[in-house]
């Protein structure tokens, strides 16, 4: 049966497209989506529903649709599940099948739910499947697993690639229809940078289906192309079609998934699938419109029953008419657009039932004077039909009972603006008693909202409005006075039928024998009237429990058609009004957005990028074994033959101990701070003091948290009045460096400094141990490195083998040191000379491991290892770093804290084991030996190492008190037996320092 309307509807009849639903063939049109293409093929049942498998069919039109879930496949990798029919664009070859169902969608088993319904009410997993417990892995948890879903998620990897990007605009316009592209019009007549995106595949929204509307002489879909051509011919207007707008986050960045190749019959290979959006806007405009409300009544699921506004757009945008004889059940006018068009495109219009007791007004007028039968005073008492809707009964006030044959029933309950994303960026709503709809209210970003979503429904209005909007965003975005912002860009002279004012929240009213038919509130979910009255007398008279009890709103459509319904059963079960009852809170994504997306390039070789500094290759070749550092490849010890890991690291030690080693410290974070007030910036935020700090020195440096603990360390030299060169551990670099950038933007806006990641523009040769200087000295040129003239800590400027470097005097090992700071692309060929001199010095190069060992046998903390987010400086016996006269610092207040302060808390200390045993890492540490679990532990080990150079094991620990535990013993309980330990200085090797000057 075909239900294609020979004339109406923007589909390309020159370009019949063939596809496949369930196996079965058929025929649709360029311009279709999947679900007009199956409506005019006279097809209603699509689907199944989620609990109680009950046949469903189309509901709306757009991304609201709850029931027409389907799965797309291109290939055996390429299965797409949970698809809205409405929105996929037909293709040639498409195939697609529906979901949820078994064997078949006409005949499926699961359907037996459905006659089982009383054992299923809401919250039935709450109360069931609690007995006996072990059934719960064996049994009820496999069949519930089986069970629950909708679509098969896809078990082979994507083979297609989704791009990112990022853009900024002066405004930002997310909604194209007719506020939205008025806004975008009047916002790019003032000069600004426009973007407008819009989730359709065409721009126009609500005017692409209004046959009756004209604007400027022009009918709707013409007055759209008209203004479309001009966006267009401006350079400064970015259009983007089959743009979603998911989630409005902080300081207006707003998230949009654009999908570029799902309607092409042959995607080309070098086009990503889809492109993810970042749009950071000076302003937003949402004219997002408003979603018809669907009716709950007795029987209100069946295939063949759908939204009004929903069977107009089929047909006057698509060419499908829903059905050959309707009735039409509303609360609104805009239902009697429907019957108009329907009627005049050949549909019978059976019968229109009006909740209202007197509908008057253009359009219910224009409906009788069509001769169309309008039963005001009238409620839905009950439908019959069983794969498709083929009879509905009615009742008046009354209570006369009639009965209407009909192959499609329309519904319209007034329109819920759209105000997901205005709420997800945590604007007020407003609840509007005419409307009976929360609209936008108070603002909390720099937004707007226009049109329908903010309740207005006359198209003039609307179009004004839009406009409005349009000019105050661009005059904010660029800083002009709000007073613009109420005179609209451009006047529309509109000619449209108004629509008077109706709407329905609630269940219809009953009859004096209500029928024992379920009637739905969330079709997704299953979830009836019944629950939702149920989980109130329970007591969820939280909307947010209530949601979760019942799962309303919870399905993939966040509850677009069905929030509003439940929120008026609870008010009624209640007493209570709406805005006391409150509304669900409005979570990204809008509508379900892909992984791939998301992820972008960042999957395969690509999620964890294998990061290598300058000398890699050279390390590799030398036999060097690697390890995993943060995001980098780092050499972990330089093995000779026949050496394992211990051999090697006591060898190098030695070598850096007696003579000279050279290792690779390039992965350090690197971070150049810069501008007048650097210093203030770094005062600030570190709890050193810099202001004394002179050019061409360096100090090491702590950044705390707000709470006190310590969250970063590093050297940071003073390379100019206006400039530091911060460094960090290798894995704190980008946590830093955004720490820095919070601030700088959030707290101290004031501040005139600028923040650059230099971390790879660096390559940092460290040259270590008592020969160092020999070794450097024959290769540098234009500096001095005398004691004398680069003391320890000292910076300066110069060249290594001709190239430009930064030199550093410091030390992690406790040597004589030196850190060689030069252009990356440099780095291996400076490496290949210091090591070749070197080797007259008895150089060796050494790895992450014997760093670790050569820093512990100094005391020297490593962040995140020595540290545990609960350690302050004093902790790690480096209260001499804090800036005495300093006002304030982040995490000075914390610090003063009396707790902070407590002599009890836990320490940095050294560990000594009686009898030569290694320790563990991470092993707790008792006061008293013998104990059984639950023990009484004061502590535990944070380093612990194989020492050559004091030829004895040493660790490092956090003890409670630790510094007044120097000479005590303690117990380390290992498997079998306690480890006795004496609490020792944290620095075990050169007390004094005095080898840092050798």
């Amino acid at each position: 049966m075909s239900l294609r309307d020979a004339t109406r509807g923007r589909i390309d009849r020159s370009l019949p497209l063939r596809f496949t639903f369930d196996g079965r063939d058929y025929q649709g049109f360029a311009g279709d989506t999947l679900a007009s293409a199956l409506l005019a093929n006279g097809v209603h049942l699509m689907g199944r529903s989620f609990k109680y498998h009950r046949p469903r069919g189309i509901l709306a039109a757009g991304s609201e649709e709850p029931n027409a879930l389907v799965t797309v496949v291109r290939d055996d990798a390429r299965k797409t599940p949970n698809l809205r029919a409405t929105q996929v664009e037909l293709y040639d070859g498409l195939v697609a099948h529906s979901q949820n169902r078994w064997p078949s969608l006409a005949i499926d088993v699961g359907r037996v739910n459905d006659w089982l319904s009383r054992f299923f009410p809401a919250g039935f997993y709450y109360k069931t499947f609690m007995w006996p417990r072990k059934a719960w892995k064996s049994l009820y948890e496999p069949i519930i697993r089986r069970a629950a879903g909708l679509g098969v998620a896809p078990t082979r990897p994507d083979p297609d690639r989704y791009a990112q990007r990022y853009a900024h605009c002066d405004v930002l316009v997310v909604g194209g229809g007719p506020a939205g592209l008025a806004a975008a019009l009047a916002a790019a007549r003032m000069g600004a940078r426009v973007m407008l995106c819009d989730e359709s595949s065409e721009l126009g929204g609500s005017l692409l289906s209004d046959g009756a509307a004209r604007i400027d002489g022009l009918s709707g879909p013409e007055w759209v192309q008209r203004s479309l051509a001009e966006l267009r011919s401006c350079p400064h207007v970015t259009l983007l079609t089959r743009t979603t707008a998911f989630g409005y986050f902080p300081h207006n960045l707003i998230g949009l998934s654009e999908r570029l190749t799902d309607h092409l019959a042959s995607p080309p290979a070098h086009l990503p699938r889809e492109r993810l959006w970042q749009v950071r806007a000076r302003r937003v405009v949402l004219a997002t419109g408003a979603i018809e409300r669907p009716l709950v009544f007795p029987g209100n699921d069946r295939p063949g029953i759908l939204l009004a506004g929903a069977a107009q757009t089929y047909l006057n945008r698509y060419g499908a008419r829903v059905g050959e004889s309707v009735v039409i059940v509303t609360a609104d006018d805009a239902a009697y657009q429907a019957a108009l068009d329907l009627h005049a495109a050949g549909t019978v219009v059976v019968a229109i039932a009006d909740l209202r007791a007197e509908p008057a007004g253009e359009l219910p007028q224009a409906a009788r004077r069509a001769h169309l039968l309008v039963l005001p005073g009238s409620t839905v008492l009950g439908t019959e039909g069983g794969l498709r809707v083929r009879a509905v009964s009615l009742g008046d006030t009354a209570g006369v009972l009639r009965q209407f044959d009909c192959d499609a029933l329309l519904m319209s309950g007034g329109f819920t603006p759209s105000v997901h994303l205005f709420s997800q960026s945590r604007g007020k709503l407003a609840w509007n008693e005419a409307l009976n709809a929360f609209v936008p209210g108070e603002s909390a970003e720099h937004e707007r909202s226009a049109g329908a979503c903010r309740g207005i429904t006359d198209l003039a209005a609307v179009l004004a409005d839009g406009a409005s909007a349009g000019v105050g965003a661009a005059a904010a975005s660029r800083g002009e006075s709000s007073g613009l912002t109420e005179k609209p860009a451009a006047q529309f002279a509109v000619e449209a039928a108004r629509r008077g004012p109706g709407s329905h929240l609630g269940p219809l009213p009953a009859g004096s024998t209500p029928a024992r038919q379920k009637s739905f509130v969330d079709w997704q979910h299953d979830v009836t009237l019944k629950d939702v009255r149920l989980a109130a007398r329970e007591g969820f008279q939280s909307i947010e429990h209530l949601k979760r009890y019942t799962t309303t709103g919870m399905a993939t459509d966040q509850g677009k058609t069905s929030n509003m319904n439940a929120l008026a059963i609870v008010s009624q079960d209640l007493s209570s009004p709406i805005p006391r009852v409150g509304l669900t809170t409005f979570r990204a994504p809008y509508t379900p957005t892909t992984f791939g997306s998301f992820a972008g390039i960042s999957r395969g070789d690509l999620f964890d990028p294998v990061r290598t500094t300058p000398t890699h290759a050279w390390a590799e070749a030398q036999g060097a074994v690697f390890e995993n550092v943060a995001l980098w490849k780092r050499a972990r010890y330089f093995p000779r033959t026949g050496e394992g890991l211990h051999a090697a690291v006591a060898r190098e030690c030695l070598a850096v101990r007696n003579a000279c080693g050279v290792f690779d410290a390039s992965t350090l974070g690197k971070i150049e701070v810069v501008g007048a007030d650097a210093a203030e910036f770094m005062n600030r935020l570190y709890v050193n003091s810099w202001s004394g700090l002179a050019p061409g020195r360096a100090r090491y440096g702590i950044l705390c948290r707000d709470d006190g603990f310590i969250y970063d360390d590093g050297v940071v030299a003073r390379l100019a009045a206006d400039r530091f060169h911060v460094t960090t551990t290798t894995g704190g670099a980008p946590r830093v460096l955004a720490l820095m950038e919070d601030y700088r933007q959030t707290e101290w806006p004031d501040l005139k400094v600028w923040l650059t990641s230099t971390t790879e523009q660096y390559a940092v040769i460290a040259v270590q141990g008592p020969n160092a200087r020999r070794v450097l000295e024959p290769l540098v040129s234009e500096l001095d490195i005398s004691a004398a003239a680069l003391p320890h800590m000292g910076v300066a400027r110069g060249k290594i083998l001709g190239v430009p470097m930064l030199l550093f005097r410091v030390s992690f090992t406790g040597e004589l040191g030196f850190e060689i700071n030069v252009p990356a692309d440099y780095g291996a060929a400076v490496w290949e000379g210091v090591h070749a001199v070197g080797q007259a010095h008895g150089m060796v190069a050494y790895g992450t491991e014997t760093m670790h060992v050569l820093r512990a046998e100094k005391g020297y903390i490593i962040v995140g290892q020595d540290t545990d987010g609960t350690v302050t400086p004093d902790d790690a016996g480096l209260t001499w770093a804090i800036g005495k006269n300093k006002a304030d610092f982040v995490g000075k207040r914390s610090l003063d804290r009396p707790a902070m302060k407590a002599p009890d808390r836990k320490q940095l200390v050294g560990l000594k084991t009686r009898d030569g045993a290694l320790l563990e890492e991470g092993a707790q540490v008792a006061a008293k030996t013998g104990q059984k679990p639950p023990m009484d532990l004061v502590g535990h080990v944070t380093s612990a190492y194989p020492s050559s150079a004091l030829k004895a094991p040493i660790a490092l620990a956090l003890i409670a008190g630790g510094r007044a535990r120097l000479g005590q013993t303690l117990y380390v309980p290992m498997p079998g037996r306690d480890v006795e330990v004496e609490v020792t200085s944290p620095i075990f090797y050169d007390p004094k320092g005095e080898r840092l000057n050798g």
